[in-house]
């Protein structure tokens, strides 16, 4: 357990809720902020909240944005460790949107970041993503790859926040850790996420859009196992690399499914047939993703236990117990 209380982003988010819930059942004590926007049903969002009822959980309503209220903040409580979550999430969306990523995930990040400076923690764990090896054909992707062609906006703004900590951990000696996600589903999960959007379709009888028809893989990553991850790196600061405190690992299943297999086995959960509309590739997306987790093997002991096959019956059991269908 952490000396001081855990800050935690994007607490009423899909991977923040599920962080909170381990941390608080450990016994630390966990500030939760989140903006609560509307990106997706903020319903969905406040029944994680009102989940996290705990005498150790706080929730403040902030936007990472504002400057003046991160600071205030960070006065009011003195954080052992940061676990930055929030983000202005998916890669489509920054297609329409470009403003409200670069307002979230580059000024935000910069905000926690002087914050952390000027407050200093223990640690400071952050969400990166898959999406920063962009058209890489090379599989498995290892966090040494080339990371300077990303397909998205999103993605390079997860690849500025990389670069952001870099100099802060150098320049600042702020203790930093980035997680390269890898296509995380469970209960709980967000509704514009792929597991969510086939469960629906397939439920109500209705043809899903399959891209690139159907030729693309996913290292899937079941919700409990990347909460594990998550939480193994925020109790310890890894070594330091070239003399910096700043290290980035994948986190993922280093299982590539097919997509097909995917929509087979959610489809086997549900009892039903799936209809499919097979689509061309989408813009901002890539055939494959492949974790090589060797290095946070090695350094953390973590790996990964849940395959599809155990993972999407669960999801598919929150869902029906969620939504009663």
């Amino acid at each position: 357990m952490a000396e001081g209380p855990y800050l935690l982003t994007g607490a009423a988010g899909f991977i923040g809720y599920h962080v909170a819930e381990r941390l608080l059942a450990r016994g630390d004590t966990v500030v939760g902020i989140d903006n609560l926007n509307d990106y997706y049903d903020p319903r969905l969002k406040q029944a994680r909240l009102e989940r996290l009822a705990h005498p150790r959980f706080s929730f403040e309503r902030i936007e990472l944005a504002d400057r003046a209220a991160i600071d205030a903040l960070f006065v009011r409580h003195r954080f052992s460790r940061i676990v930055h979550l929030a983000a202005q999430a998916g890669v489509r969306y920054s297609l329409t949107h470009p403003h409200a990523y670069v307002d979230s995930n580059v000024t935000g990040f910069l905000n926690l970041l002087e914050a952390a400076r000027a407050h200093p923690v223990q640690h400071f764990v952050y969400a990166s993503s898959s999406s920063v090896y962009g058209a890489n054909t090379k599989l498995p992707f290892a966090v040494e790859d080339r990371v300077d062609h990303p397909v998205s906006l999103y993605a390079a703004t997860k690849r500025a926040n990389e670069l952001m900590a870099f100099v802060y951990a150098r320049t600042f000696g702020v203790p930093l850790t980035g997680l390269r996600f890898f296509t995380v589903y469970g209960p709980w999960g967000r509704p514009d996420m792929a597991a969510m959007i086939f469960t629906r379709a397939i439920l109500a009888g209705e043809p899903i859009d399959v891209y690139n028809h159907g030729d693309m893989r996913r290292d899937f990553t079941y919700i409990d196992d990347i909460v594990s991850g998550v939480v193994a790196i925020a109790d310890r600061v890894p070594p330091p690399q070239d003399g910096v405190q700043h290290r980035v690992y994948n986190i993922g299943n280093h299982r590539p499914e097919p997509l097909l297999r995917f929509i087979e086995v959610l489809a086997a959960a549900l009892g039903r047939k799936p209809q499919m509309n097979l689509l061309p590739m989408q813009p901002g997306d890539v055939q494959a993703t492949y974790a090589d987790i060797d290095a946070i093997q090695r350094d953390y002991g973590w790996q990964p236990t849940t395959s599809i096959d155990e993972g999407l019956p669960r999801l598919v059991a929150w869902y029906r117990e969620y939504y009663r269908c």
